[in-house]
C-alpha cells in the first residue's frame, strides 16, 4: 500500500516536473538522474519496472541552440521570385493644342460699273461705261454711237482700239489715249466721257 502510493506521488511530480522544465526558458530534455528515485515508472499491479530504471519521458522537449550572441541575420539577396513592383508611368501630356490656323483670304474686290457722261459731238452722242474691280479698270465700252455708214465705221474703229477686257482704257488705266486716225470727233468725244466715268469713281 505504501509503495502505491508512493507511485502515483512520484508519477504526479515527474509529471509536473516535465511540464515545467519544456514550458521553462533554456530548458533541455530532463534525464533519468534529475528525476527522483521515487519516480521510477510503475507497471500495472503496483510493481517497479525490470531493473529498476528510471522512466525517460516519451516526448524529448526540442533542442534549442544556444549560441552566445548568435542572432538570426536577415538574407542579403532578396527572393528570386520577389519582382520590384512596376512603377506606373503615366505621362500627363502638358503641350497645349495648338490654335485652328485662320487662313485669312484678301477678300475679293467688289466689281461695280461706272457710267460717264453722255458727250455730244459732229455725228451723235456716246457714253462710256467702265467696270472696275476695287479701283483697276477691268473693263470699257461705248454705247449709244451711230450705227451704219461713214460714222459707223468710224464708231467701229474708235470701240476696237478703245474698248474691251484688252482695249486701251485697260491698258493705260486712264483717258490718255492715242486718238484714232480718221475719227479725230468720236475719240475726242470718247476721252471726255471716259475722264467723266473716272471722276465718279
Amino acid at each position: 500500500m505504501r509503495r502505491a502510493f508512493l507511485a502515483i506521488t512520484g508519477l504526479a511530480a515527474g509529471t509536473t516536473a516535465l511540464v515545467v522544465l519544456k514550458g521553462g526558458p533554456g530548458a533541455g530534455p530532463a534525464t533519468a538522474q534529475e528525476l527522483p528515485a521515487a519516480q521510477a515508472p510503475v507497471v500495472p499491479g503496483g510493481s517497479p519496472a525490470p531493473g529498476g530504471a528510471a522512466a525517460t519521458p516519451s516526448a524529448a522537449a526540442p533542442s534549442v541552440s544556444a549560441t552566445p550572441g548568435a542572432s538570426a541575420k536577415p538574407s542579403a539577396k532578396p527572393s528570386a521570385d520577389r519582382k520590384p513592383a512596376s512603377r506606373s508611368s503615366t505621362r500627363t501630356s502638358t503641350s497645349t493644342p495648338a490654335a485652328p490656323r485662320t487662313t485669312t483670304k484678301a477678300p475679293k474686290p467688289t466689281t461695280r460699273t461706272v457710267t460717264g457722261s453722255s458727250v455730244s459731238y459732229k455725228y451723235g452722242s456716246l457714253q462710256v461705261r467702265i467696270t472696275l474691280s476695287g479701283s483697276r479698270i477691268v473693263d470699257a465700252t461705248a454705247t449709244g454711237m451711230p450705227l451704219g455708214g461713214q460714222s459707223g465705221q468710224r464708231s467701229d474703229d474708235v470701240q476696237a482700239r478703245y474698248s474691251g477686257s484688252s482695249g486701251e482704257v485697260v491698258a493705260k488705266q486712264s483717258a490718255n489715249l492715242s486718238t484714232v486716225s480718221g475719227a479725230t470727233y468720236t475719240s475726242t468725244a470718247y476721252k471726255q466721257s471716259l475722264q467723266s466715268a473716272l471722276d465718279k469713281a
